[in-house]
């Protein structure tokens, strides 16, 4: 285990990368990491020495065969464990947090948020992947006309690493949003961070290392260069990127990137707008939303967020009204040591970010108005604005935005943000494309006809849109909020990839392959029946039998039972379902749907359970769900039902505290007439008794 930071720099330390399973030093010259607040060296950071291509073979070689030996709910439980064991360790993490100049506020974001993605992906590997070591993508597709060969997607996982090169705002969620579904994916990953802030990463990533829940080589970490490490990747590899698009260009640019066609998704910084709509005057809830979320969005994390607001939409008519506004939210927002009780906005990550910062916002500052701050001579509570990375907010004011370029193509990757007017939805539909790209747009308004006009207006060019009212503010996340749940990127300058999206970030890494053949062998090869594949019809009734004796394609072809006028009026009476295509011969022929009157589709689903249904207290425990039914032919009084019951799929559970063992079995429910046509198909999930 390493030693944790002296953070006043009485004893600077070299920070460690985590390389071929053993913790290393760098050689040679190294960076001198400074702390945002005082500017204090108080470590260094070098890759030196370090062999890149031993380390992409250590994770292919060594790290990926343990992780594809584990199936997804093992995965999944793997990163549940580390998740809780990171949260345990939280306040040491916001310690050396406070060095990137983060406030509490900033750190929950970065350190809890990231965490709460491993929560979130551990809990989705769970519910929407099978127990096992590879994905079933979609339904079987019918190639034949006989139905003897067929089409089925499969993902397996990626063979070779993962590079995971990450921004300095975020050090630990940038690291865990991406492991998260890479590790569910069962792909091994090198991380590597920021080396500004990568002091925050090394801490997090030894006490990953240390929980020793992780298989050997699925994970390591450079807290330095990456060196030469993308020339060794092939094309089983991956790379997520992270940073400005500039960087990101050259990165996908390496030679062995292109030949070897590497996937290689970017997430770029971008000029990400929100717009005030024309409904929302001053006084609306709407107004009052607006103007709290910008200027949080200009003063959290100092404004060092890819997802910030940068660009401000707001009616001609109003642009006074939002400037005053948010001039008298901007003084409340005290600049200073985290630390000193006051303190709103901490430095940026260090004075290489203050001069890029001071030099775009002032190319922005020569096409605009600046309308609040001044970048020099403000006040700082609790440091020194000399020696810590200090910037204010600042506010400026384009007054023809459609004629001017700087706003729209000039970043200041901090606390700035450019107020723009329009006369009218399209103008703002207008600007908001004119950022060629963007992550992230917000939009606050009480008309959902204004909402969908701009969503339709602007979807092409963004990764998320927020759309804010009254009603829905209490429980917003937030304009920069990136969640597990949705997708995190955007098209053109934001970089053209996607993060996250729940499920959709763990195929990232995986390899989607058609299998064609006979329903038979495919569902062999899958695990999961297949329409038109081999049965097999035992003695004893399935619901007699246990999870461990139950065998995909097992079917029970039960008796028939004759629908009659009786019943469904029987059916009508118990349920209140008096619908009238169910009740009278004459009204059901209205449309020419029905010859006469139909029998209720619930009705036959729960007939068909009576037809199937061992009634005895044995292994199956209860019904766990229903899903894909269909009701395909109508039944009408006099037809005979009978049902074609096949395992499908079976999937073991965690057994409960106190209760059972169980497993999941899904059952293939085919009801047919006495013409053997089918009339209703679906799927049916019972909690089945575990021998273990």
């Amino acid at each position: 285990m390493i030693t944790p930071l002296d953070l006043t720099g009485a004893h600077p330390r070299r920070l460690h990368s985590y390389v071929c399973g053993e913790w290393v030093a760098g050689a040679g010259n190294a960076t001198a990491l400074v702390h945002a607040v005082t500017g204090v060296p108080f470590a260094e950071a070098s890759t030196g020495g370090v062999d890149f291509n031993r380390v992409a073979e250590h994770g292919r070689t060594v790290g990926g065969p343990r992780l594809r030996a584990m199936t997804f709910h093992q995965r999944a439980a793997m990163l549940k464990a580390l998740a809780k064991h990171l949260m345990e360790r939280k306040e040491e993490f916001y310690r050396v947090s406070a060095a990137t100049g983060a406030t509490r506020r900033d750190g929950l974001v970065d350190i809890e948020g990231g965490i709460g993605t491993l929560f979130a992906y551990a809990s989705r590997g769970r519910r929407e992947f099978p127990n096992e070591t590879f994905y079933v993508d979609g339904a079987t597709e019918m190639l034949s006309r006989g139905g003897t060969f067929v089409g089925r997607h499969i993902c397996v996982p990626l063979e070779g690493v993962a590079v995971h090169i990450n921004a300095f705002n975020f050090p630990v969620w940038g690291m865990l949003e991406k492991l998260g579904p890479t590790l569910l994916a069962g792909v091994p990953a090198i991380v590597k961070p920021a080396t500004l802030t990568s002091f925050l990463t090394e801490s997090v990533f030894a006490e990953m290392i240390a929980s020793g829940l992780l298989p050997e080589g699925s994970v390591q970490l450079l807290c330095g260069s990456a060196g030469d490490l993308l020339d060794h990747l092939d094309e089983q590899c991956a790379v997520a990127f992270t940073g400005s698009a500039a960087t990101g260009r050259m990165l996908k640019a390496t030679p062995a990137i292109l030949a070897n066609n590497v996937r290689f998704n970017q997430e770029a910084d971008s000029l990400n707008f929100s717009m005030l709509g024309p409904d929302a005057a001053p006084g609306t809830d709407e107004f009052d939303l607006f103007v709290k979320e910008v200027a949080n969005e200009m003063t959290a994390k100092a404004g060092q967020k890819c997802t910030a607001i940068r660009r401000t939409f707001v009616h001609e008519s109003m642009v006074a009204d939002v400037m005053r506004a948010l001039a008298q939210r901007l003084d409340g927002v005290k600049v200073g040591d985290p630390a000193v009780e006051g303190v709103r906005m901490g430095p940026l990550a260090g004075k290489a970010q203050v001069a890029e910062v001071r030099k775009n916002a002032a190319l922005i500052g020569r096409a605009t108005e600046r309308v609040y701050g001044a970048d020099d001579g403000f006040e700082v509570m609790g440091a020194d604005a000399e020696k810590g990375a200090f910037f204010p907010p600042l506010l400026f004011y384009s007054s023809d935005p459609l004629g001017t370029s700087e706003p729209h193509d000039v970043e200041a990757f901090g606390p700035v943000n450019t107020v723009m007017p329009y006369k009218s939805v399209d103008d703002a539909i207008e600007l908001a494309r004119r950022g060629r790209g963007s992550l992230c747009g917000s939009l606050f308004t009480a008309d959902d006809s204004v909402a969908r006009q701009v969503v339709l207006g602007t979807a092409a060019y963004h990764g998320r849109l927020m759309l804010v009212n009254r009603d829905s503010a209490q429980e917003s996340t937030g304009h920069g909020s990136a969640l597990p749940h949705l997708v995190h990127g955007g098209p053109g300058r934001a970089g053209g990839g996607e993060e996250l999206g729940g499920a959709r970030g763990v195929l990232h890494y995986m390899q989607r392959t058609a299998l064609q053949g006979h329903p038979s062998t495919l569902t062999r090869v899958v695990h999961e029946y297949m329409p038109g594949a081999a049965t097999a019809q035992r003695t004893a009734h399935p619901f007699t039998r246990y999870f461990e004796e139950l065998e995909v394609g097992d079917t029970l072809v039960t008796g028939a039972r004759t629908i009659t006028p009786d019943d469904i009026g029987k059916f009508a009476a118990l349920t209140g379902d008096t619908f009238y295509a169910h009740m009278d011969d004459a009204q059901a022929r209205t449309h020419g749907v029905f010859e006469r009157r139909v029998a209720h589709g619930y009705f036959l689903v729960s007939a068909a359970a009576g037809l199937f249904v061992q009634p005895a207290v044995g292994p199956v425990i209860a019904n766990y769900g229903l899903e894909g039914l269909r009701f395909t032919k109508p039944v009408y009084p006099g037809d005979a039902i009978h049902v074609r019951l096949t395992v499908k799929q079976k999937t073991v559970k965690d057994t409960p505290e106190g209760g059972a063992p169980q497993g999941v079995v899904a059952w293939d429910v085919d009801v047919k007439n006495q013409k053997e046509e089918t009339c209703a198909t679906y799927t049916i999930l019972t909690l089945v008794r575990r021998r273990g």
